[in-house]
């Protein structure tokens, strides 16, 4: 009786060679699982092409109630962005994929997992180190860092076994979307000084096609969680989804970097994400109301290790769990609402409003009904800066 191998199952060319490929090479019977995280594909379609390419068993998971509150909601609370601009989309997802990987292949008594990630990307470390931490005793096999085949060479071993090409029209740029965000490289896009074609997006609209009129919007949190827009509540896909749409519409969420891979190298990559970055702009404005100066300072860190983790493929660990209960702590009184105003791919935080606001307008303002003793500021200041005062003066000319 041969052995059961799950696999990672897009669809597409690589995946559906692997299942024919993975059983000619190591007799393996293939379970092809595809997840949906927000993907908008036709699921049906793919489900049955994995039987007909020759899976044992073809399996579809709805996992976009879990990625909203167990990945995409924690990197939001974190404000997590790598490097300063990428929402870690593709990085987010894929810890799930791995476990839902796992809890296929244990279901299934199978006895490897499989994915269609090359040795060049980050993907391939994401998936191995998250198999490797929940399931160490599981195989894995990566078949496109093992049969060295082209990509022409790929479309001549789908001929000689019927596998059937994807029908759509051939795009130039490899993507990958799930509800938090699109990327898209190759193509023109790797010379990093061309700028990318219009083709290149697809859900941020140019700023030449986007309404004169400026749009607002208002979000309203609960301890770090977004719950309604515009007055209306709203379940996390829904809002998440409307958002991407709202600020699609806008030109809001288009992101052109260069990037320093897991691997090794640079990469220029191209992301559209609408919703995450109208979310990201909310909280982030709605925390400096209600967080200390040193809550904010050092929890703008913590965001930053976060996202680095995140980024490298390390979700699975303690040392993840142990950031995020400090970001959680910290999101007890991140309530309120916030008011943006989107216009010409820009995303504006023009109001900010909370029941646990320590902003004091008594203090703040230098109209009638100030509140703040500037005659104190004299002694604050002498003392603040005696250690400098003193510095100063015995070390300067030396």
């Amino acid at each position: 009786m041969a052995e059961k191998l799950v696999l990672a199952y897009s669809g597409g060319l690589d995946t559906s060679v692997a299942v024919r490929w993975l059983h000619e090479k190591y007799g393996y019977d293939v379970i092809a699982v595809t997840i949906d995280v927000g993907n908008e594909k036709d699921f049906t379609f793919i489900k049955d092409k994995a039987i007909k390419v020759g899976a044992l068993t073809s399996l579809v998971i709805d996992a976009r109630e879990e990625f909203v509150n167990d990945y995409i909601f924690p990197a939001l609370k974190a404000n997590a962005l790598y490097e300063e601009h990428y929402p870690l989309a593709t990085a987010l997802a894929r810890p799930l994929i791995a476990k839902i990987l796992v809890d296929v292949a244990r279901a299934e008594g199978a006895q490897a997992i499989a994915h269609g990630c090359t040795g060049k990307g980050n993907d391939q470390v994401r998936f191995d180190v998250g198999i490797n931490s929940l399931a160490p005793d599981l195989k894995i096999v990566a078949p496109a860092r093992e049969w060295g085949m082209t990509r022409e060479e790929l479309i001549q071993y789908a001929g000689k076994y019927g596998i059937p090409l994807p029908i759509t029209s051939k795009s130039p740029y490899s993507i990958d979307e799930n509800l938090w965000g699109k990327s898209t490289e190759c193509g023109v896009l790797e010379d990093p000084w061309n700028e990318p074609p219009e083709d290149a997006y697809v859900w941020a609209k140019s700023v030449k096609d986007t309404p004169e009129e400026a749009e607002y919007v208002e979000i309203g949190f609960e301890k770090g969680l977004p719950v309604s827009v515009n007055g209306n509540k709203m379940d996390g896909i829904s809002l998440i989804k409307f958002l991407n749409e709202l600020g699609g519409n806008h030109g809001v969420g288009r992101i052109d970097m260069v990037e320093n891979r897991l691997v090794g190298i640079k990469s220029r990559e191209t992301y559209e994400a609408p919703a995450a970055t109208v979310l990201l702009a909310a909280h982030q404005s709605l925390e400096t109301l209600t967080l200390s100066k040193i809550q904010y300072r050092f929890k703008q860190k913590v965001s930053h290790e976060l996202s680095n983790l995140i980024y490298e493929g390390l979700w699975f660990t303690a040392h993840r769990e142990d950031l995020c209960a400090y970001i959680n702590s910290t999101q007890r009184f991140v309530t309120g609402d916030v008011r943006l105003k989107l216009h010409k791919g820009n995303c504006t935080v023009v109001g900010r409003k909370s029941p646990y606001s320590l902003y004091s307008h008594g203090l703040a303002t230098y109209a009638e009904g100030d509140q703040f003793d500037q005659s104190a500021a004299v002694g604050f200041i002498k003392l603040w800066g005696l250690p400098a005062k003193i510095q100063g003066q015995i070390q300067k000319e030396k």
